[in-house]
């Protein structure tokens, strides 16, 4: 019982069962692996969402455009926090885990075409449920070499036993 470190792309922690949660408000995450933002990724979201908006999928438009070149939708980079999130943290022993919203979402930085993003979490408030636990983590994603965040999320998820 209790938490540990996992060998997967850096160091995942792994919370054996849903109430070892309930002591680790505060805790820090560490970070992500990177990743990058290609204009294919770009498109098949704006295929997924229907949003076509040149400053996202037209790179000779963007290229006039304010930043220079096309950048990741926000829900795009929103929804990565998805797949960052299981590398940042892990419960062992549950029945399932349950994406339960958000709280907060901001968008300080645009995401251009061609950079790299990883995440950072630390664990928020914890709450005990019957059968289970609501955890809030806090993920900041962020654009290498850009000291402004991309996105913070408050991320809700509920781990059953």
């Amino acid at each position: 019982m209790g938490v540990y470190w996992a060998s997967l792309p850096l160091m995942t922690i792994i919370y054996d069962t849903p109430k070892d949660l309930l002591k680790a408000e505060g805790t820090d995450l560490g970070f992500t692996e990177w990743r990058e933002i290609t204009q294919e990724r770009i498109n098949l979201f704006a295929e997924a969402t229907g949003d076509h908006q040149w400053i996202h999928t037209d790179p000779s438009r963007a290229k006039e455009g304010p930043f220079g070149t096309t950048i990741a939708h926000g829900y795009l980079t929103l929804s990565l926090t998805n797949q960052f999130l299981p590398e940042l943290l892990q419960v062992s022993k549950i029945s399932m885990g349950v994406n339960y919203g958000v709280n907060k979402v901001r968008f300080p930085s645009p995401v251009p075409v061609g950079s790299r993003v990883r995440a950072k979490g630390t664990v928020g408030q914890v709450i005990e449920l019957d059968g289970g636990v609501q955890v809030v983590v806090i993920i900041t994603v962020e654009v290498e070499g850009n000291p402004k965040p991309a996105c913070i999320v408050e991320s809700i998820s509920r781990f059953i036993d």
